[in-house]
């Protein structure tokens, strides 16, 4: 238990001076993202008119741009973290760690996960800044909405990453999934129930709920919310899955040790 809660503490403090050495890389990130948010709010306002009262409608938008940026930020974590150490050559040395190279990368995606609140937060405020609208936020209820429906996200980041050890470029890759999350997560879920099957859809339709609708988790329906824990602990598990056949196909062509 002790060895355990030294590799997560161990990992976290790393993820975290990386952050904090490095300020200037994700200051522009943080920029980036936010003029990318406002080119699409200035744009839709020059749609719908100055004069509109935009309601629910600009709600979505801010609500669907933060689950986006969060969604990027998990399912390339693993793969990028993989390719880098694959360059500097320590790859190898992370699977001869005592407690297993899964656990591991099982830690840092939690540390991941709150890391990542600190960069999305900000993102937050300034886009409610930008609209002039203010959503709720209930942490009790958003943290598990989140993380059920991100662990669909991380799944497909363990597919990534093992893309990532048998190609070693996958950035192609990485661009494509950025587009198809924008689709995930505007799916008519309302309209098509069998869209809910999909990761993201489901979660970002609850997230929306409690943030723009101010309801509760509580008073999300309960099918619902059976629904979303399935879908992220079932895309979790596929990705794992492929994770390590990809795994061990790199392990017999010798390719973990090469970049």
């Amino acid at each position: 238990m002790k060895s355990n809660i030294a590799l997560f503490v161990t990992l976290f403090k790393r993820d975290w001076l990386e952050m904090v050495r490095y300020p200037f890389n994700m200051l522009s990130s943080i920029i980036t993202l936010y003029f990318l948010f406002l080119l699409i709010f200035l744009g839709y306002r020059a749609v719908g008119g100055q004069g509109v009262n935009f309601g629910n409608t600009v709600d979505g938008i801010t609500v669907g741009f933060m689950l986006w940026t969060f969604s990027i930020a998990a399912y390339s974590l693993l793969a990028w973290s993989l390719m880098n150490e694959a360059k500097m050559g320590t790859l190898e040395q992370l699977y001869m760690t005592s407690l297993g190279f899964d656990r591991l990368c099982v830690y840092r995606i939690i540390c991941d996960f709150f890391l990542n609140l600190l960069f999305v937060v900000p993102i937050l405020v300034l886009m409610m800044a930008t609209t002039g609208r203010r959503l709720h936020i209930d942490i009790l209820s958003l943290i598990p909405l989140f993380i059920f429906t991100l662990a669909s996200v991380y799944g497909i980041g363990f597919i990534s990453g093992g893309l990532g050890l048998v190609f070693k470029q996958i950035q192609s890759f990485f661009q494509i999934l950025q587009f198809v999350f924008v689709g995930f997560i505007v799916a008519p879920v309302d309209k098509l129930p069998g869209l809910k099957l999909l990761p993201l859809s489901l979660g970002a339709k609850l997230i929306g709920k409690v943030m723009i609708y101010r309801l509760p988790i509580t008073k999300l329906p309960p099918m619902d919310l059976l629904g979303l824990v399935l879908n992220g602990l079932f895309y979790l598990g596929i990705g794992f899955l492929i994770f390590k056949i990809c795994e061990r196909i790199a392990k017999q062509k010798g390719l973990l040790g090469h970049y």
